[in-house]
């Protein structure tokens, strides 16, 4: 552990630094697709530079750009901890905005912008407390590798999964891994808030489905329709309920949440205690189950030809260990003469949550908020973690953040109006300098 005096400087300094950071980050306008991940990591390789480390940067395809530099701890023999945050955000229509999502601007007591939330806050943590320890003289327990992404918003193969499979050795003795989405509060009433710290995420398989006919004239007859068939198929995949199947990360996190709610655990009846959670169903109540969501469809060029083809994608996950009986069920539902094939599959991940990192993530939490009991939960979708997990690292999600219980948190992530209490911030680059000066 870092001396008490420099931890609390450090904490310090990360805490009044983390809102102007964000909002520099924000102003970049890094989208994928874009080239704006370019100048994101050129500002922060700068950043790390005039910290006075050595920041690694690497490139695939134009704009693709990738850094990592590796802290220095105070026992450098220990087993390392990587941090990971990405530099690209979904695309905008601006137009859609309250205010500008490019500017950075602060109303109302947020930040607001895309990537504020996913994940422009968590870079601001990690960079605030970076900074914190050279202004401090000050070092981490052990190394930290600090990695900023591009990419992870296409599936990250030209971010993580490219310096996983080319530049290994940037992650030399990492161990464990913390990243996005987890660490964020859910109030339950006023002396009782749960951090949701991410143990597992669910795996991808992005799936075409192809119906093909006979192509002819809208004004003729046609019982072999491709775009009959796919419609038929879309709806049945759409509108399958796929049954609840616990996983040991939704074990524990149902028998956290039914314990402080005081109700009773019905494994055959889980929706009714998340739903209780409020806001956050949504993204909770798909960790229950395999999920498929028919989301893009493709047929015909002009109203009186009938096509001989038609395409839909679908976008399944699918829970740790059932990624096969997904499958399985999506080729079966769509019935006969329709092609099923993948586009993109990505594994599912998860860890237990147990650990000296688990108690430090509490302990940094409840020193900040002494309401605060964490949770692990599962991701209903997919992190970088994904491929840095393939080098055999923990991965966990905790970019903490105090929320207002009001505020439809899960609604932000890729939503119109991102936006981040800036005091949420703040919290959350003190929770993390503490959590990093003692893990």
């Amino acid at each position: 552990m870092t001396e008490p005096d420099r931890t609390e400087d450090v904490a310090a300094h990360a805490r009044s630094r983390v809102v102007d950071l964000c909002r520099d980050l924000v102003r970049i306008e890094s989208t994928n697709p874009g080239n704006g991940e370019r100048e994101a990591a050129e500002h922060v390789a700068g950043l790390l530079t005039d910290m006075g480390l050595t920041p690694h940067v690497s490139e695939t395809d134009k704009g693709r750009t990738s850094v990592v530099t590796r802290v220095e701890g105070a026992d450098p023999t220990r087993p390392a901890l990587l941090v990971h945050g990405h530099l690209d955000v979904v695309p905008v229509q601006a137009a859609d905005w309250t205010y500008p999502p490019f500017a950075g601007e602060i109303h109302d007591g947020m930040l607001w912008g895309r990537g504020c939330v996913d994940m422009k806050d968590m870079v601001a943590m990690t960079l605030s407390v970076a900074e914190g320890w050279h202004r401090a003289g000050a070092k981490p327990p052990r190394d930290v590798v600090l990695a900023f992404t591009a990419d992870e918003e296409a599936g990250g193969t030209k971010g993580a999964k490219d310096l996983v499979e080319n530049h290994a050795g940037h992650f030399e003795g990492v161990t464990e891994a913390v990243g996005e989405v987890g660490g964020f509060s859910v109030t339950v009433r006023d002396d009782l808030r749960l951090y949701l710290v991410q143990t597992a995420e669910k795996g991808i398989e992005w799936l075409r489905l192809t119906a093909r006919a006979r192509a002819g004239h809208g004004s003729m007859v046609h019982p072999d329709n491709a775009v009959t068939q796919l419609a038929t198929a879309v709806s049945n995949i759409g509108r399958y309920d796929h049954p609840v199947e616990l996983t040991p990360t939704v074990q524990r996190f149902l028998e956290e949440i039914t314990e402080v709610l005081d109700i009773p655990l019905d494994p055959d009846d889980a929706d009714t205690a998340v739903a209780k959670l409020g806001n956050i169903s949504r993204m909770v109540g798909a960790s229950l189950r395999n999920t498929s969501n028919p989301s893009m469809l493709e047929a015909g060029y002009k109203v009186n030809v009938i096509p001989g083809v038609a395409s839909a994608q679908v976008d399944c996950r699918f829970l740790p260990e059932h990624g096969e009986e997904l499958l399985a069920k999506i080729r079966e539902l769509p019935g006969p003469g329709i092609t099923v094939e993948s586009t993109h599959s990505d594994i599912a991940v998860e860890t237990a949550f147990e650990g000296d990192i688990v108690e430090a993530m509490a302990a940094a939490l409840k020193t900040e908020d002494p309401h605060a009991r964490t949770v692990p939960y599962m991701m209903s979708g997919g992190t970088d973690a994904k491929h840095f997990s393939t080098l055999g690292i923990r991965c966990f999600g905790f970019a903490p953040l105090l929320l207002p219980p009001d505020l439809d948190f899960s609604a932000l992530f890729h939503g119109v109006d991102e936006r981040v209490p800036t005091d949420a911030l703040e919290f959350g680059a003190t929770v993390f300098s503490r959590f990093l000066a003692s893990t």
